[in-house]
C-alpha cells in the first residue's frame, strides 16, 4: 500500500495493530462492533474508533486501504454475509485503493484437534488459555479455557466457544469479484494464513 495516505482497520479489537499502522499512514481510524473493545481501542490509541457491524456501517469518509485481520471476517456464518461485508469495505475505499484481508485458516490447513497454549504473568497474576479446536461442518468449533491466579485470590476458571467460518479461497475470491475487486492471494511466512489482497479501478 505504498501509495495509500489513510487506513481503517476493521474489527480492530484493542487497537494493536493501528498503533502500528499510525506510523505508516498519516491519518487511520478503527471501526469496532464490541462496545467495551472500543472504549479500550481509543484509550490505547487515541485516533478516531467507530462502532459498528462490518456488514453494514456508515462513515463520513473514504480511505486509501481498508484491512481485516486475524479473521475477523469470517466470524460470520455464510457468503452472503461475506459479500456484504466486502461490498462495505468497497463502499469506503477510495478510487484505486486496496482491501487486505487475513482470513481464517482455509479448510484445507486447519488442523484437526488442534491445541493451543498461552501463559502470561502481570501484576502479580498469571494468565493460563487452553483451547482445543474440532471442525463442525464447515466451521471451526473452538473451546477456551481460562485460568487466573493470585496469591490473594487462588484460581479463577471460565471458558468460551469460538465458532469461525471455514471459507474457502474460492469462496473469498469470489466475494471480492462480485464487490467489484481484482483479487490475489499471497503467501508469506510472516502471514501463515496467507492474505487476500483486493484492488479497485483508479479514478481516470
Amino acid at each position: 500500500m505504498p501509495e495509500a495516505e489513510s487506513l481503517l482497520d476493521v474489527d480492530c479489537g484493542s487497537g494493536g495493530h493501528l498503533s502500528r499502522f499510525a506510523d505508516s499512514f498519516g491519518h487511520v481510524e478503527g471501526l469496532e462492533l464490541s462496545e467495551d473493545m472500543v472504549q479500550l481501542a481509543r484509550k490505547n490509541t487515541g485516533v478516531p474508533i467507530h462502532r459498528g457491524d462490518m456488514r453494514e456501517f456508515t462513515l463520513d469518509r473514504t480511505f486509501g486501504a481498508v484491512v481485516s485481520m486475524f479473521g475477523g471476517v469470517a466470524n460470520y456464518a455464510g457468503v452472503d454475509e461475506l459479500g456484504a461485508t466486502l461490498r462495505s469495505f468497497v463502499r469506503y475505499l477510495s478510487p484505486g485503493g486496496v482491501i487486505v484481508i487475513e482470513p481464517f485458516w482455509l479448510p484445507e490447513d486447519f488442523l484437526e484437534g488442534y491445541v493451543g497454549t498461552d501463559t502470561v504473568e502481570s501484576g502479580g497474576r498469571t494468565y493460563v488459555r487452553v483451547s482445543h479446536s474440532v471442525r463442525d461442518g464447515g466451521v471451526s468449533h473452538m473451546e477456551v479455557h481460562y485460568l487466573v491466579a493470585s496469591a490473594d485470590s487462588g484460581v479463577t476458571h471460565f471458558s468460551d466457544v469460538h465458532r469461525t467460518t471455514l471459507f474457502t479461497r474460492e469462496e473469498y475470491e469470489s466475494a471480492f469479484a462480485r464487490a467489484g475487486c481484482e483479487v490475489e492471494y499471497v503467501k508469506d511466512p510472516l502471514a501463515p494464513r496467507g492474505l487476500f489482497v483486493g484492488t479497485t479501478t483508479p479514478a481516470a
